[in-house]
């Protein structure tokens, strides 16, 4: 097996060892060279320093009742997210990094189905993600461009010809308007690599149930409770790295 330049072997064998988004362009660098790698904020976070040899993280984790409670945000009120039906393993918690990237970079795995933001200290905040047909179109390293609050979504015209049904939202028609039943969810992050649009989007979803599951469409998508978290967590400029092994 091949690995893609940009993945370094000891990134590779990093992410291999993992335990354990909604559409292209319409679900929606190379990191240059002077990569943003200042640390996140850990807004509401219980994060503690440690030395940079855990072997295991028995901290604090965020409570999911409260997490995943019921919220309202940016005029919409987004219900509560029946965790207890989803695999723990998926639910947003702090964990050991296993990834070797510099403080503030998000790496998703997209075979493990998990994308962490790493902290200093050795740890990581890790989310369950879904992942659709396009999630698995792109891979490498890149630079969280720009973000949004509440997107619209412009299914591309690609997709719109695969489903005309889509035709009143696409980019012709204007998109579809923010709310719970759009599937860029709450926010959307957009990947650029080398300067470029790489059609690649981090953003939240109406469907609790893809979480943790190959889906049929889409980027990267998380529970739109923690993709207000990560878009919290995350600033613009930061770096990526997105690997299908």
């Amino acid at each position: 097996m091949s690995l893609p330049s940009s993945l370094s072997r000891r990134n590779f064998l990093a992410l291999a060892g993992i335990g354990a988004v909604s559409t292209l362009a319409g679900c929606a660098s190379t990191v240059e060279s002077n990569p943003i790698v200042s640390p996140v904020q850990y807004s509401g976070s219980t994060y503690r320093p440690f030395g940079s040899w855990l072997s295991s993280y028995n901290g604090e984790q965020p409570d999911p009742a409260v997490i995943y409670a019921a919220m309202d945000d940016g005029g919409f009120h987004l219900p509560a997210i029946p965790y207890q039906e989803i695999d723990p393993k998926y639910y947003r918690q702090r964990v050991v990094d296993p990834t070797g990237e510099p403080p503030g970079t998000v790496v998703v795995n997209t075979r493990e189905r998990f994308l962490y933001v790493t902290e200093p200290g050795g740890t990581a905040m890790r989310y369950g993600i879904g992942v659709g047909r396009e999630g698995f179109a792109w891979q490498g390293r890149g630079v969280i461009q720009w973000r949004k609050k509440w997107p619209r979504w412009n299914p591309p015209d690609e997709m719109v010809a695969r489903q005309p049904e889509l035709v009143k939202y696409s980019i012709a028609n204007g998109g579809m308007e923010p709310g719970l039943k759009n599937p860029l969810g709450a926010r959307a992050l957009y990947i650029f690599e080398d300067k470029q649009d790489s059609l690649y989007r981090l953003h939240g979803n109406p469907d609790w149930r893809s979480i943790g599951k190959a889906v049929s469409s889409g980027c990267v998508r998380l529970l739109n409770q923690d993709v207000i978290d990560l878009y919290d967590r995350v600033p613009e400029r930061a770096p990526i790295l997105v690997t299908q092994a």
